[in-house]
């Protein structure tokens, strides 16, 4: 007739708009024919080297300048709320704008608002720019950390592969992480980023 079916071997299976099938495989990058690729969403939850990278910089600033990490939380932080600020002084001047009655030059609270958001906007800009220069300040040091996070990226990933040897070494990101942790608390301290 009509309806709509799923073939699995030789049996035809009624198919419901609301069906929905999850494969998983132990794949990293499983490769399928295009016309299945075409019919299916493949997503890979497997972490890339680039993000964790990432992820490692972030935490090995975090433990060895923390004075850093917490102030570019609070930059960003402070950037969303004055970008916030800011959009919402344009839509209330928006608002005011396409709700005026006659002349918009007669509308006393218009004219105050939009001289008020003015002065609002000018200081939200300069602390955006002097937030934008502090960011710059504290991403350059955090550089100095990258070959850390990017060693220990590599790492991580030469051991995720030793899987291919023997199942038996299987070891979970969560795992990594806590050692990475164990091992910056365990080093040799030094004031020299270079050789910490």
């Amino acid at each position: 007739g009509g309806s709509d079916v799923i073939k699995m071997g030789d049996d035809l299976i009624p198919y419901h708009a609301d069906f929905r099938f999850y494969m998983t495989t132990k794949y990293r990058n499983p490769h399928y024919a295009p016309e299945v690729s075409v019919k299916v969403t493949l997503l890979n939850f497997f972490v890339t080297l680039d993000g964790l990278e990432d992820q490692l910089l972030g935490i090995v600033v975090g433990q060895e300048r923390a004075d850093l990490a917490e102030l570019k939380n609070a930059l960003v932080i402070s950037n969303a709320k004055m970008k916030k600020e800011l959009k919402e002084i344009e839509d209330k001047i928006l608002f005011m704008l396409s709700n005026a009655q006659g002349n918009i030059l007669d509308d006393e609270e218009l004219i105050n608002t939009l001289a008020q958001s003015k002065v609002t906007s000018n200081e939200i800009t300069a602390k955006v720019t002097e937030a934008e220069a502090t960011e710059k300040t504290i991403d350059e040091t955090r550089e100095l950390y990258r070959p850390v996070a990017t060693r220990a990226s590599i790492l991580f990933f030469c051991i995720s592969d030793l899987a291919l040897v023997d199942p038996m070494y299987q070891y979970s990101l969560a795992w990594f992480i806590s050692l990475f942790l164990r091992a910056i608390a365990e080093a040799e301290k030094s004031d020299e980023v270079t050789a910490r």
